[in-house]
């Protein structure tokens, strides 16, 4: 393997769901690089039907933290942000239905950069459950036609989460089942 290969798994197998914060912000720079690497990820079609909210203020993130069960870290998180579905962007033939396996992308790449860059991060859904997305949608002022898919707190870790080991031999089979 390379050094590239195994950086790359490194970062993979180490990636955690981190909800504990220093709650130090997060700078816009780093936002950014998350941002690219959301918008760097698989696309059917290659038709990139999503866009996002790279949230820093503390009164939002607190909002969104008030109004959602499962992000009670955005109270303590330096920033989030949301992904979300764009149904302007003409999809074609058959690709419809497609763009939240899009955006499932997007938000992992996202945690991975995160991983990377030592931030921490947490994959928090909305999509499908319609209180999480109009909570979202009505704080954020989201167009309509825009789906808010899911939202990424991300901040400084304290360390108290740590990576699990998920792989389960009996669950491979190969060749056939």
């Amino acid at each position: 393997m390379t050094d590239k290969t195994t950086i790359v798994l490194e970062t993979i197998l180490s990636r955690k769901s981190v909800r504990n914060y220093t709650g130090e912000p997060v700078t816009k720079a780093c936002l950014l690089a998350l941002l690219k690497a959301g918008m760097a990820a698989p696309s059917a079609r290659n038709r990139q039907p999503l866009a996002f909210v790279a949230v820093t203020e503390r009164s939002i993130l607190n909002a969104l933290g008030e109004g959602l069960p499962y992000t009670k870290m955005l109270f303590k998180a330096g920033a989030c942000i949301v992904v979300c579905g764009d149904t302007s962007v003409d999809l074609q033939q058959g690709a419809t239905d497609l763009w939240y396996q899009d955006a499932s992308a997007a938000t992992e790449n996202i945690l991975l950069a995160a991983e990377a860059m030592e931030l921490g991060a947490v994959w928090s859904a909305l999509y499908p459950m319609p209180e999480r997305e109009n909570h979202v949608r009505k704080l954020l002022k989201l167009p309509s036609g825009v789906t808010p898919f899911s939202i990424v707190p991300v901040g400084h870790p304290t360390g108290q989460d740590q990576p699990k080991d998920k792989f389960k031999a009996e669950k491979v089979h190969w060749d056939v089942w």
